[in-house]
């Protein structure tokens, strides 16, 4: 009989302790401890056998330098979005975790990668296991995508025995399990979605999948905090993580890689959803700006860098005087929060703004997260346009960090920002002082030392006549 050590996960980092506790000794989280059972398999004695064991045979080293990577070559996707995410194509033998919030297109981006694979110009069957929906369900999924295709095979099943020997038999190209939450073995104790059967599971699959090189996909359903349920461990089992974004009240979708062991893990896939499912985004700051409003109060155009890929996006805020003595509001959607006090406590003490007692509302158009800080001026000179009741320049992107003491940074790639604004039609950049960079042709460049500065570049200061005095110019170095 196997023999079995009851550990406590936490659900949070992945670290394991012999007891239980309140709080977890390694992350220091609150209540996140979960039991989670081990079972070893006991060694048979050679008397029970009657002879002594046989040895296996050692592993051999093998030196790097003789390694072929050729001898393994990616599976390419006719989209080009999705093999960018993964970092170049689908590696042989990898374990590949998908996640993301209910209903936002986990599924369907998947069925669209195997009918792909299945139909491309090299052919091969792709084994797709729904542990969720019946086979039915799934047929009547892939022909509303036009996704049906004699490759494709379907198992309706979550015992992982069956899973494993399906997976042995056929020796598909690509495996897809939706989801790893609804996977039991039936070895293990506990219910499907427990941490010990999850865990295990993702294991198995993990040594499964590298010693048949082939590529398994796990779909993973995603809590109310926004991580994948189950352990956090979950995710350090598997080669790559990617999380599928997007307000399903929304047209974009992004396909960011969170983690990944074969590529950068900065990479992002654009996606837009529509009548037959999901659609790369061969443009994605032409799809972002489809709607933009650049010529109103308090929106500003801003050069994110997501990868290797320059992303222009639109920022909008609007500020208003708190109705009743309550502290002002702070609300952001795709932005930081955190990050969006810092900016005003900075435009109210540096810029000398009265950002502070305002409640100030921030929204990135297009439902996309901006997760890096070269957005922070265009943020701040958006709010200020809400101050000043003063829209900004028509074609005029913003590009800097701002520091605390009101000083704008530079930030790196710099030059594939400049160069993906001219693209666009800009005409104006204001980028941080000292930025060795080349300049487009027909990108007039502004560069500013702090926020202060950049105020005063952009927006015009009112005299007692109430006209306007000229715009400060800042030299160019």
């Amino acid at each position: 009989m196997p023999k079995s050590t009851v550990m406590f996960v936490c659900t949070a980092c992945g670290g394991e302790t012999p007891r239980w506790a309140g709080q977890c000794p390694h992350c220091q989280a609150w209540n996140t401890l979960q039991e989670y059972e081990v079972k070893r398999e006991t060694k048979r004695s050679a008397s029970s056998l009657g002879t002594a064991p046989r040895p296996a045979a050692p592993a051999r080293a093998v030196p790097l330098s003789q390694v072929k990577p050729e001898d393994a070559p990616r599976l390419q996707l006719a989209w080009d979005e999705l093999n960018r995410a993964l970092g170049g194509g689908i590696v042989p033998g990898s374990l590949v975790l998908v996640g993301g919030e209910p209903g936002v297109g986990k599924s369907t981006l998947l069925m669209h990668a195997a009918h792909q694979l299945a139909s491309g110009p090299s052919g091969g069957r792709v084994l797709y296991v729904s542990g969720e929906e019946s086979v039915q369900q799934v047929h009547l999924r892939a022909k509303r995508l036009e996704a049906v295709h004699d490759g494709i095979l379907m198992l309706a099943e979550s015992d992982l025995d069956t899973i494993c020997d399906t997976i042995t038999a056929e020796s598909p190209r690509l495996a897809i399990i939706d989801s790893i939450q609804t996977v039991t073995d039936s070895s293990l104790n506990g219910s499907a979605g427990s941490v010990t059967q999850v865990r295990e599971s993702a294991a198995r699959l993990m040594r499964l999948a590298k010693e048949t090189a082939i590529p398994i996909f796990l779909v993973g359903h995603v809590t109310k905090e926004g991580a994948i349920a189950g352990p956090r461990v979950l995710e350090h089992i598997v080669d790559t993580v990617l999380y599928l974004e997007g307000d399903r009240r929304q047209e974009l979708r992004l396909l960011r890689a969170m983690k990944n062991r074969f590529g950068s893990a900065e990479e992002i896939g654009v996606f837009a959803m529509g009548e037959k499912g999901l659609e790369e985004v061969t443009d994605p700051s032409m799809a972002a700006l489809a709607d933009s409003t650049a010529s109103a109060t308090g929106t500003a155009i801003v050069v994110v860098m997501e990868g290797t890929r320059p992303l222009l996006l639109e920022i909008q805020s609007l500020t208003s005087t708190p109705t009743t003595n309550y502290p002002p509001r702070r609300v952001a959607n795709g932005f930081d929060v955190n990050r969006l006090h810092m900016l005003i406590a900075v435009l109210d003490k540096r810029g000398k703004q009265k950002a502070a007692e305002k409640d100030i509302f921030v929204n990135v158009a297009g439902g996309i997260r901006i997760t890096e800080p070269a957005a922070d001026l265009g943020l701040a000179l958006s709010v200020v346009s809400n101050l000043s009741d003063v829209p900004l320049p028509g074609g005029t992107v913003v590009i800097g960090e701002l520091g605390l003491a009101g000083e704008v940074r530079r930030v790196s790639q710099l030059q594939r920002r400049l160069v993906e604004a001219a693209r666009h039609g800009f005409t104006r950049a204001l980028i941080p002082a000292g930025s060795r960079t080349g300049r487009p042709s027909g990108l007039e460049i502004v560069e500013v030392r702090s926020v202060a500065d950049a105020i005063a570049s952009v927006f015009p200061k009112p005299i007692k006549s109430g006209a306007f005095i000229e715009e400060t110019r800042i030299p160019v170095s």
